[in-house]
Order: C-alpha cells, then sequence, then structure tokens
C-alpha cells in the first residue's frame, strides 16, 4: 500500500511490518528510519547490505528467524535494495513472521519496478517515496535550528545554507552541524562567517570545477583538474556534485524557455541564486539547451554505475568524461 512521507507518524507498528523507502532523499530517509523506528529498537538493530543477503541467503533467514530470550522484536534495515531481492521479501511477507519490524532502504525506484509493483499492491507492506526537498522544505530546517538556538540569521544566509545543502537535507544537517559547534555563547552569526564554515576548501575546489565545466571554460577546467590531487574518495563526491548542479541547470532552462530572458530565470529561480556565482550560471545558460542537459543528467547516472564498477580506474573515467564536456571549446 502507497503512503506519503508526511503521513508516516500515522503508522503503528503493530499492524505495519514490512516498509519500502525509496527516493533520492537519503537525508529525509535518515531522518524516518531514526525517528520513527530505530528510536524503539535501540538495541535490537541489525543492518544489511542487500549484497551481504543475496550472497548468503541462508544465513540471513537463520538469523532473522532466530528466536531470542532477550528480545521481543528486531528492526531489520536493508540497504541498497534492488529488485535482485523481491523474491526474498515476498517469502518473508508471505510467512507472516510476527516479531521483526523490516525496513527496505532503496534509491530511484522506478514504476516497472517489481519490488516497487509489490510493495505499493501488497496490503501487507508500506511503500513511501521520498523525493527530492525544495526550498522551503530546507528553509524550515535552517529557520527551526537558528531559532531553537535563539541565534538571528540574514536571510541572505539562510539563502546561502539551502543553496549549498544542493537539495540535500543530510548536505544541510552536515553544514548546521558544523555551525552548532560555532555558536556557543553567541547570539547573532554573520555571512562571511557562515561563508567560512561552510567552505571547506576542497569543496570550494569541487564546486568551482563542476561550474568552470558546465560553463564550458576548458582552460580553467582543465586547470584545476591538474591543480588538485583529487582521491578515489572525491570521485563520487564530485560526480554527486556535478549531478546537483546539473539539476539546477534544468531548472533553470525551464525557466529560461518561459521567461526568454536570463537574467529573469534566474531571478525566479529558488532557492535564490547567490550574488557571486550569476555570471558563471549565465555562461552555463548560454551553453546549454534543456534537451542538451537532461542528456547530461543521463549520462552522469550512467558514469557513477561505471565508476562504482571500475573503482580503481575511477579517476580517468571521471576526467575523461569532464573533458569531453569542454572538448568542443577553446576559451
Amino acid at each position: 500500500m502507497i503512503i506519503k512521507n508526511f503521513e508516516i507518524n500515522k503508522i503503528n507498528l503493530k499492524n505495519n511490518k514490512f516498509f519500502l523507502l525509496y527516493g533520492e532523499n537519503q537525508g529525509h530517509k535518515n531522518d524516518i528510519i531514526n525517528k520513527i523506528f530505530k528510536k524503539f529498537f535501540l538495541n535490537n538493530t541489525y543492518q544489511y547490505d542487500e549484497n551481504e543477503i543475496l550472497n548468503n541467503q541462508e544465513n540471513f533467514f537463520n538469523e532473522i528467524l532466530a528466536k531470542s530470550f532477550f528480545e521481543n522484536e528486531k528492526l531489520i534495515i536493508i540497504h541498497r535494495t534492488t529488485d535482485k531481492i523481491k523474491n526474498i521479501i515476498e517469502e518473508i511477507v508471505e510467512k507472516g513472521i510476527d516479531d521483526i519490524i523490516l525496513v527496505l532502504n532503496s534509491n530511484i525506484l522506478e514504476k516497472k519496478s517489481k519490488l516497487r509493483k509489490f510493495f505499493e499492491e501488497n496490503k501487507k507492506t508500506i511503500c513511501i517515496a521520498f523525493y527530492e526537498d525544495n526550498f522551503q522544505t530546507l528553509s524550515k530546517i535552517v529557520h527551526s535550528f537558528f531559532r531553537d538556538n535563539k541565534i538571528s540569521i540574514s536571510q541572505e544566509s539562510l539563502n546561502l545554507l539551502v543553496e549549498r545543502s544542493m537539495g540535500d537535507r543530510q548536505n544541510l544537517k552536515n553544514e548546521l552541524s558544523k555551525i552548532n559547534s560555532f555558536i556557543v555563547n553567541k547570539k547573532k552569526i554573520s555571512i562571511d562567517e557562515i561563508i567560512k564554515l561552510t567552505n571547506l576548501a576542497e569543496n570550494y575546489d569541487i564546486s568551482k570545477l563542476i561550474d568552470n565545466c558546465l560553463a564550458k571554460n576548458k582552460n580553467k577546467t582543465i586547470n584545476i583538474l591538474n591543480e588538485n590531487k583529487h582521491s578515489l574518495e572525491d570521485c563520487i563526491f564530485i560526480i554527486r556534485t556535478f549531478l546537483n548542479k546539473s539539476k539546477r541547470l534544468l531548472k533553470l532552462c525551464e525557466e529560461l524557455d518561459k521567461k526568454k530572458n536570463i537574467d529573469q530565470a534566474i531571478l525566479s529561480y529558488k532557492p535564490p541564486i547567490f550574488w557571486k556565482e550569476k555570471e558563471i550560471i549565465k555562461k552555463q545558460l548560454e551553453n546549454w539547451n534543456y534537451k542538451e542537459t537532461e542528456n547530461l543528467i543521463f549520462k552522469l547516472n550512467e558514469i557513477e554505475l561505471l565508476i562504482k564498477k571500475n573503482s580503481q580506474n575511477s579517476l580517468n573515467i571521471l576526467s575523461n568524461f569532464i573533458l569531453e564536456q569542454v572538448s568542443e571549446t577553446s576559451n
């Protein structure tokens, strides 16, 4: 059965045992897992990755079926689930095991997904989609944080924090955590302080790399690639940053198609574009249209999968992809 993520507080864990949480908003899913599920199972929570279960199904079934004198009920969380695990989950639901709560944490699942379809149509299961946070949702989180800490913040500072979260509340909470350590005994925080706190050098270099690539500034892009020694771990962060900035560009292209004016498109975008970024975003809009940006996002998803499958060669794969995007220009 399908429910909306804002209705999850109505769930009764005595009656509902099987949950599928899917979508790109990992931060929101983490919030729900911690607040709705984990707090009731502090000592009885068991977490798995899908691959662990697929590689040893017998051991997994033995563990979830095992009764314990000290455990009345267990919380089982399975991460990165796909259609590959559907038959195993179906068997668990059909067995009617009454001493477990099962939560599947999946990324984006298409409508044709067999796992998603099973959870949507079965009366014993609950399916919840988690979409990207919007400006209003993230703004509320920022407002609540500063209100609870009795710290005044300007609208410009709030906009900056929301912008740097890149549509992900987990990113936003990470930044707010840094600020929380800084504001002890303070009554106010300036935008300059927020810039310093939330703009680590390596994040800035990565952001600058992607911005110049999207603006098709070939020489600057190559210089940034050559000057920075990115690690294997950086690759996923770079590709995610690239993906988030491309999604923003796609929305701006849509606004440009409506308004036929770059300045108006940038002005109407929510969250507001930070003034220092406006010039390079103009260049990006001059170099990309809606269809091209949409295709870029598809390619980025493919590149991310390729990098995960070829981790030892990830730097070369990513560098070649970035250079391909600026290869037709000579700025």
